[in-house]
């Protein structure tokens, strides 16, 4: 008997089927590259347009040491996002996740201590944020800090922390507050004793862009700035 079209199929397409990430069809078809110049498909069963190879560069075996040490150094989010080709979104998430890992130091019992506060802004420049933190003498090092308003509450916490370790000395400015909240006998107030932690603020303001003074860099969220500051500190 004659061969007639009807026992060919009416379309043969060539090349390997893909599939929708979706819905699984076949019904596929080309819709133009992507940024990266990746070719971009469109189902036509689910409307849904994909590309066939995601390339992930978050996943990278040292990316979360680069986020640190790129922290550290005061990049800000977009311009760390650049150097390192990878989503501001997930440069968000990944110093969030990098802070929760911290763990925080060990205090050190009978030690001497500075205590202050720095000032910075938070989503908008009317509205001002403190960075209230405790400095030990000897080792220069940072062993406890809060961020909030100026008021009692803020200052508290570093406050109890200091003396569940049995502080030796607190020297503090002529913040009045500190008066009602730290015993005299351990609290030392004059403006020359509080050098180490003055010359931390400096370098605080000169490494961490969001800290900046005149600038437009500063922290959208608290806890960004607090993930921020652990990395900084303890990371």
């Amino acid at each position: 008997m004659a061969e007639t079209y009807s026992t060919y199929p009416s379309c043969i397409r060539l090349g390997v089927k893909v599939f929708c990430s979706g819905c699984r069809a076949d019904n596929v078809i080309k819709n133009g590259r992507s940024i990266n110049d990746k070719q971009r498909y469109l189902c036509k069963n689910c409307g849904k347009r994909f590309i066939t190879h995601y390339s992930y560069k978050a996943y990278r075996m040292n990316i979360t040491s680069k986020i640190a040490r790129l922290t550290k150094e005061g990049l800000g989010i977009r311009s760390t996002a650049r150097y390192l080709k990878i989503s501001t979104t997930t440069l968000l998430k990944r110093i969030l996740f990098i802070a929760s890992k911290i763990k925080l130091p060990q205090i050190v019992m009978h030690q001497h201590y500075e205590v202050d506060e720095i000032k910075s802004f938070l989503r908008r420049k009317k509205q001002e944020i403190y960075i209230v933190y405790a400095l030990n003498r000897v080792t220069k090092e940072v062993v406890s800090f809060n961020i909030g308003s100026r008021t009692k509450k803020t200052l508290k916490v570093v406050k109890d922390s200091l003396i569940l370790s049995d502080a030796k000395r607190i020297y503090t400015d002529g913040f009045r507050s500190y008066l009602y909240l730290i015993s005299r006998s351990i609290h030392r107030k004059w403006q020359y004793y509080t050098n180490h932690i003055e010359r931390m603020n400096l370098n605080l303001r000169i490494h961490l862009k969001r800290l900046n003074r005149r600038t437009i860099c500063f922290s959208r969220s608290k806890a960004m700035l607090e993930a921020c500051l652990k990395i900084y500190f303890w990371g």
